[in-house]
C-alpha cells in the first residue's frame, strides 16, 4: 500500500484519523513449529491470510463458524510520552477551556488526564518521586477517576544527585544503599495507596560502571543481593499484596554497562534473592533487543521459571546502547508476533505496558496504533495455534 505517513502522525481532522491505516501485518510471520515444513506451511497460511486481509478490509477467518478470540490482556502506556506534542493536546477541543496561562510543560496530573483520552488504554504507571514526589494521594486519585484508569504499577527512578556516582544498589558506601532501600519503601507505600496492579518495579539505571577496573564486580552483585533482600523484606513492601519486579537493561547513558545485563543475569539475581513470588522480574523489549536477545525467547524462560511479573512492549533498532522506543512491532514484526505468541502459551497474566517515546508523532494516536497491532499479533498467534 502507499502510505504518505505513519498512522500515528498527527493528522489535520478527525476524518484523516478515521481513514488512517495500520502499517503492519502485510508479511508478519512467526516460527512456532518443531517440524520445520510445518512451520514454513503454517507461516505461509498466515502471511497469505493476512494479504487478503489487508486487500480486502475484511478480518480473517479461521473457520467459516468459528470467530475471532479477543485479546483478554489490559493495557497501559507510558506517562512521559504525554509530554510529546503538547501543542496538540494544549489546542484541542478537550482543553481550550483551561487557563490561558498554563505552564508551557505538561503537568502530571495532565499527562494522567491525556493518556486516558488513548482508546483502550486502562492502566498508568507512575514513576516515583519524578511524578509523585510532592503530590497528594486523594489529587492523584482523582485525575485517575476522571480519566477512568488504574495504576499499573510504581516504578523506581533513583535520582541522579545522590546515585549517579556508585549506584543505589551496588555502591559501596552503605548509607547510600540504605537510602536506595528508602526510596524503594515510599515507592512501595505508594503502591499500596493507589492499588498499584503490579506493584513496584525496580530499574536501577546507575548500578553500572563505565570504564574497566572501575568497580568489584563480586561486590557490586553481592551488595545488590543483599539490597535488594532488604528492600522486599522492609514492612512497606512486605504485605502480601505489593510484588516486586526488576527491570534489567543491558547499557545506557546513565552506565554503558550494567551489573544485571542480561536474562540470564536478571533470573540468578531473582534465584540467589530467593524470595520466590514476591521478586520476579518486568522484562523490556527494547531491553532484551539491545542485549543482543530474543524477547520470544526471554519470556518462555522467565516464565517457566515463575518470574515473569511484567511485560513492557515496544520496537528497536538493533543498535549497541540504543533503546528507541518506536511503536510496537515496527521494525520486528516476526519477533513481536513470537513474543506474542509466547505471552500466550506462557499463559500471561499482567498487562500490556506500551513503553515507547513519541517525540514528533502524536502519542495518544500512537498509544492506539500500538494497541490495535498487539490485538491484531493476538488473534493471529491464536490462528498459529490452532494450525498446531
Amino acid at each position: 500500500r502507499n502510505q504518505e505517513q505513519a498512522p500515528f502522525m498527527p493528522s489535520s481532522s478527525s476524518a484523516d484519523a478515521e481513514k488512517e491505516a495500520d502499517s503492519l501485518g502485510e508479511t508478519t510471520t512467526a516460527t512456532t513449529s518443531s517440524a520445520q515444513s510445518q512451520t514454513v506451511a503454517a507461516l505461509s497460511t498466515v502471511v497469505e491470510r493476512a494479504a487478503d486481509e489487508n486487500e480486502k478490509g475484511v478480518s480473517m477467518q479461521v473457520g467459516e463458524e468459528e470467530e475471532e478470540e479477543e485479546c483478554a490482556l489490559r493495557f497501559g502506556s507510558r506517562l512521559n510520552s504525554m509530554k510529546a506534542r503538547g501543542d496538540l493536546w494544549k489546542n484541542s477541543k478537550n482543553t481550550r477551556e483551561a487557563d490561558e496561562e498554563r505552564k508551557e510543560e505538561i503537568g502530571v496530573l495532565e499527562m494522567v488526564r491525556r493518556l486516558g483520552n488513548a482508546d483502550g488504554v486502562e492502566l498508568v504507571d507512575f514513576n516515583y518521586p519524578q511524578h509523585l514526589e510532592g503530590l497528594e494521594l486523594e489529587s492523584v486519585k482523582h485525575a485517575l477517576r476522571d480519566a477512568n484508569l488504574a495504576a499499573g504499577a510504581v516504578a523506581v527512578r533513583f535520582p541522579a544527585a545522590k546515585f549517579r556516582t556508585g549506584g543505589a544498589f551496588t555502591n559501596p558506601d552503605a548509607e547510600v544503599r540504605a537510602a536506595a532501600v528508602e526510596v524503594v519503601a515510599n515507592a512501595c507505600k505508594w503502591a499500596r495507596a493507589l492499588h498499584a496492579a503490579n506493584g513496584v518495579i525496580i530499574w536501577p539505571q546507575f548500578d553500572g560502571y563505565d570504564y574497566h577496573l572501575q568497580i568489584n564486580y563480586t561486590r557490586a552483585w553481592a551488595t545488590t543481593v543483599q539490597t535488594v533482600r532488604s528492600v522486599i523484606d522492609r514492612e512497606e513492601c512486605s504485605d502480601g499484596a505489593t510484588r516486586i519486579s526488576y527491570e534489567f537493561k543491558p547499557t545506557d547513558a546513565s552506565s554503558r554497562y550494567a551489573v544485571v545485563a542480561s536474562t540470564a543475569a536478571a533470573l540468578a539475581l531473582v534465584q540467589d534473592v530467593n524470595r520466590r513470588g514476591r521478586f520476579g522480574l518486568t522484562l523490556d523489549a527494547g531491553h532484551i533487543i539491545a542485549a543482543g536477545e530474543n524477547p520470544a525467547q526471554s519470556a518462555a524462560t522467565v516464565a517457566a521459571a515463575g518470574a515473569l511479573f511484567g511485560f513492557h512492549v515496544g520496537d528497536a533498532h538493533s543498535k549497541l546502547g540504543a533503546e528507541d522506543g518506536l511503536a510496537f512491532g515496527s521494525v520486528h514484526e516476526k519477533g513481536m508476533l513470537e513474543l506474542v505468541y509466547w505471552l500466550r502459551a506462557v499463559r500471561y497474566a499482567g498487562y500490556v505496558y506500551f513503553d515507547t517515546f513519541p517525540e514528533a508523532e502524536d502519542p495518544v494516536r500512537e498509544v492506539n496504533y500500538n494497541i490495535r497491532v498487539f490485538k491484531r499479533m493476538w488473534r493471529w498467534a491464536a490462528r498459529l495455534e490452532k494450525m498446531g
